[in-house]
């Protein structure tokens, strides 16, 4: 496994948004340009474009672990998306255990939080948990 939380963290400090920083770590590992993948999520920090909605990492982590589970069958899309599905949720639930809520607008009000930290935690979990993921499943 080439990426890694380290790889997350890095690119958010050179100020990737959270769900870029989450998601780009891994286009190496998993065959997509990551151009492509900085463009396309680039709406989706702060909480989807600033609305404090789903966590930027959170949805980051989520857009990983599709691409990794996928079967990319389009002749027959229901092939992997129970499967997908499933470990969303389980992803979901594992973050929200570590940071009490999956939404920015909660996140970013934790007490004694400042945002910088806080995302960097919140970039740093998604990535761990991406990691688990990927080593779970190859």
């Amino acid at each position: 496994m080439t990426a890694d939380k380290h790889t997350a963290v890095e690119k958010f400090r050179k100020d990737y948004n959270c769900c870029q920083a989450v998601a780009c770590a891994y286009c190496e590992e998993l065959g997509v340009k990551e151009e492509d993948v900085f463009r396309m999520t680039e709406g989706f920090g702060s909480g989807m474009g600033g609305l404090k909605d789903t966590c930027g990492a959170v949805v980051g982590m989520f857009l990983v672990i599709s691409l990794a589970k996928s079967a990319g069958d389009m002749e027959n899309p229901k092939t992997t998306k129970l499967e997908t599905y499933d470990s969303i949720l389980e992803a979901a639930e594992e973050f929200k255990e570590k940071n009490h809520s999956l939404y920015c607008r909660d996140l970013k009000t934790e007490e004694g939080g400042q945002p910088l930290a806080c995302c960097v935690k919140c970039v740093e979990d998604a990535a761990k948990i991406v990691d688990k993921y990927l080593r779970r499943d190859h």
